[in-house]
This record gives structure tokens, C-alpha cells and sequence, in this order.
């Protein structure tokens, strides 16, 4: 009797417990953040919107949003990224609350991305998180997978959202790009069963970045070898002094942007 009053406890809590619109964000540095805060920024979470920290627990978002990210770099290194824009527009727009699953890297590859990649170690440089310092780095993709799938115990993955491509800009090197973030996405998708149905959303680097002229005419046609994919442009973005990051008012308005793209793409995955 005692057991058969406890399932009927836990099941209404779990009715009553929020669902959650969730998303995966990967990529490097402009994913993880390097757009510098104001005062403001860092003091309070943001709206209806969440983080999976690293017990795979939806707690309140708060920034730096890469915190949890099990592969990135210092936090003193993580700023303001377009997931701030995206998720606060997203929750404003539809009043569900929004899980972000953040797992970005700074400096990282598409190569380091692939499933069969190997991990490697983190670097004993003072950008790194001392207590990763020297030791074996996991599994960028295998991470990325794992969160995903801690994430959608809370609802259902409603996109998958990449900015990457800095390292991979140069002329010799996007020739080969596009057919390789395809095989990259096919697996992801497959590995967390969501299939096609789930939109993907990439963006253009930095205008401003030197190899821009090469990356970004690749990138706009990802929905040429990605299905139910499609690319967010950067023009008009302005960059901090190095040319290659977002201001925080940039990562802002591309998280917009990345919003006002997914909500032209079709998804079937609803709950």
C-alpha cells in the first residue's frame, strides 16, 4: 500500500514538473563566448531559461553559459555568446522554458568533432581550467552526445546549434568542409535518435576574420549537404580588436539571428 501511494506521489510531481524546449550548442570559441560582459551581464539568470550543469541537472542560467561545458577552456576565458540572444529570444517568443545543453571548446577543430577523433590531452597553458591542466581530454562528440541525451530527459531536442569553423577557414581546408560536417551531423542525429526532424543551425564566422572571404560562402550552402539545415549570416556583426570574436552586442544580435532562422525551418519534433 505504502508503495503503490508513492508512485502515485511521484506521479503527479512528475506531472507537475516543467518540460523544457531543449538545444544542443556546440562549436568553438564564438559558441563558448568571448564577447566582454558589462557589470550587469554576470549578476543575475536569465528569464525562463536554463542550463544542464554537470550532474545533468537543469538549474538557472546564469553567465557564463559554457560553464558546464565539460571540454572548455578557463572560465576566466568564457564571455558573452550568441546563446544568450537565442535562448532569451526563444523563451520570449514561445513562454516555454528553454534548456540549453552548452558543450563548446575555443580553438577546436570540425576534425576534433568526428566521432572516431581522438581525444588528446588539455594543455598545461594558464587558459585552461587548473584542474584539467596535463590530463585526458574526453571525447568532444562522445560529450556532446552524453549531454544531449541527460538533456532530453527533460524534453524533447528542438535543434542543434554550431558555430565553428575559424579553425577549419583557410583556403586549402573548406573545400572539404562541408561533406565533412555532414558525416558529422548524420552521426549525431543517429546517435541520439532524433533523426532528420531536428533542425541544424550554423553560422557564419566573424566578417571581419581573414579567412572570412573563403569560410562563409562554404557555410551559407550547408542546407545543400545537410538536410533540414541552414546557415545564419554575419554581416553587419562587428568584432572585438582581435578580428576574430564577437562583441557582446554581435553575440547578441546572431543569437537573434540564429533564432529568426530556426523558426524558418520545419520540425516535426514537438511534444
Amino acid at each position: 500500500m505504502k508503495r503503490f501511494f508513492f508512485a502515485l506521489v511521484l506521479a503527479a510531481v512528475c506531472s507537475c514538473a516543467p518540460r523544457y524546449d531543449v538545444y544542443l550548442l556546440i562549436g568553438q570559441s564564438n559558441m563558448a563566448g568571448r564577447g566582454f560582459y558589462e557589470p550587469a551581464d554576470t549578476l543575475a539568470p536569465l528569464e525562463g531559461v536554463f542550463l544542464l550543469d554537470t550532474a545533468g541537472r537543469a538549474v538557472p542560467a546564469q553567465e557564463p553559459l559554457n560553464r558546464y561545458s565539460t571540454i572548455r577552456k578557463a572560465m576566466h576565458v568564457q564571455g558573452m555568446s550568441l546563446a544568450h540572444g537565442f535562448a532569451t529570444e526563444m523563451h520570449r517568443r514561445s513562454g516555454r522554458p528553454v534548456l540549453l545543453v552548452m558543450n563548446a571548446r575555443g580553438g577546436s577543430a570540425l576534425e576534433q568533432w568526428l566521432p572516431d577523433a581522438a581525444s588528446g590531452r588539455f594543455s598545461d597553458s594558464p587558459n585552461e581550467e587548473a584542474r584539467w591542466r596535463g590530463h585526458e581530454m574526453p571525447s568532444f562528440y562522445g560529450e556532446a552526445v552524453r549531454r544531449a541525451r541527460q538533456g532530453m530527459r527533460y524534453g524533447p531536442l528542438k535543434a542543434i546549434l554550431w558555430h565553428q569553423g575559424e579553425s577549419n577557414s583557410d583556403s586549402l581546408q573548406v573545400a572539404g568542409y562541408l561533406p565533412m560536417l555532414a558525416g558529422f551531423v548524420a552521426a549525431l542525429r543517429s546517435d541520439l535518435g532524433v533523426g532528420e526532424e531536428v533542425p541544424f543551425v550554423a553560422g557564419q564566422i566573424q566578417p571581419g576574420h581573414a579567412n572570412a572571404r573563403f569560410f562563409n560562402p562554404v557555410i551559407a550552402r550547408v542546407g545543400e549537404f545537410v538536410p533540414n539545415a541552414c546557415c545564419v549570416g554575419s554581416e553587419g556583426l562587428s568584432a572585438n580588436p582581435d578580428r576574430l570574436h564577437f562583441t557582446r552586442e554581435s553575440q547578441l544580435e546572431l543569437g537573434r539571428r540564429y533564432a529568426d532562422a530556426l523558426s524558418g525551418i520545419p520540425s516535426s519534433n514537438q511534444e
